[in-house]
């Protein structure tokens, strides 16, 4: 096969896989970067051939560049995309190593949506946008990935949980009781009857950029920092809520979906203020 339709063979094994939208989308742009990058001319990308012309030269070029241009979090996405991409055309013996990253020790408090922040950014939301403001309690209440609010429906409500389905995998999330109730007055207000909760005037569940652009302007008006604004730290602000309260990382990694503990860990790490603060209450100096 050649290039182009090694890429399009490898985005349909995905969508095989009932990988989701954004998974496609992700990997997609990564492997059209790869491709970009490759120091090969036009008609040895058009060969047929194509998966036999690449270099581990090429690859190890590549990876130089990336680690140039990129932070390493992101060097290891792409190359994640590339090396499943090299795989999937038979070229697993030209794979690379991730590059080396130690955990760290302390949640970035410059990226941190506090509790106050959020409480901020939830009165404003009161008086600007009904529809945002329960959406953001919702998605801080329970967990949840942005993109799966489409599984916080009406029947859902009712049931008093939502059945989850994503990466593959099936998990059921608990909904508060008083969430439920008052997301039953808003969907009887505006006769949402049926399915997602969350949508457009068109009746589709609302897009993760026009949320995170809502939250944007709402951290405008009361002065939250522009880098703690994004729908994914409501994620985290119920991770290290629920963690505070029960110590169980074990039930919030099933809660969050998680495969692996190592993944929660990510979001129950300390800042360090907090770390300071622990230091303190040991009491363990006399100077």
């Amino acid at each position: 096969m050649n290039a182009e339709a090694c890429r399009k063979s490898f985005l349909a094994h995905l969508r095989d896989e009932e990988r989701s939208r954004a998974t496609l989308q992700k990997y997609d742009h990564d492997i059209q970067l790869f491709l970009r990058a490759l120091r090969l001319d036009f008609e040895k990308k058009a060969a047929d051939d194509f998966p036999d012309l690449i270099s581990k030269e090429e690859i190890l070029l590549y990876k130089e560049e990336l680690c140039r241009c990129y932070a390493v979090s992101s060097v290891n996405s792409m190359l994640v995309a590339m090396n499943r991409f090299l795989t999937f055309i038979g070229r697993r013996d030209i794979c690379v190593k991730l590059l080396r990253v130690q955990r760290r020790a302390f949640r970035n408090d410059d990226r941190t949506l506090s509790r106050s922040d959020y409480m901020k950014l939830l009165r404003a939301a009161k008086k600007k946008d009904s529809r945002l403001f329960l959406l953001m309690q919702t998605i801080c209440s329970t967990g949840i990935r942005v993109s799966e609010h489409r599984f916080i429906t009406v029947e859902s409500l009712r049931h008093g949980s939502a059945e989850i389905h994503n990466k593959g995998k099936t998990r059921i999330v608990p909904l508060d009781r008083k969430l439920c109730q008052t997301l039953q007055k808003y969907c009887k207000r505006n006769h949402i009857k049926s399915g997602p909760v969350f949508i457009s005037m068109n009746g589709k569940p609302l897009d993760r950029s026009y949320i995170w652009r809502k939250m944007k302007k709402l951290g405008e008006i009361v002065a939250v920092a522009a880098e703690k604004i994004f729908p994914h730290n409501l994620r985290h602000l119920f991770a290290v809520t629920f963690y505070q309260e029960t110590g169980d990382i074990a039930h919030l990694a099933d809660l969050l979906g998680h495969a692996s503990v190592d993944t929660t860990r990510i979001y129950t790490s300390l800042s360090a203020e907090d770390y300071k603060n622990c230091l303190c209450r040991m009491k363990l100096l006399l100077c």
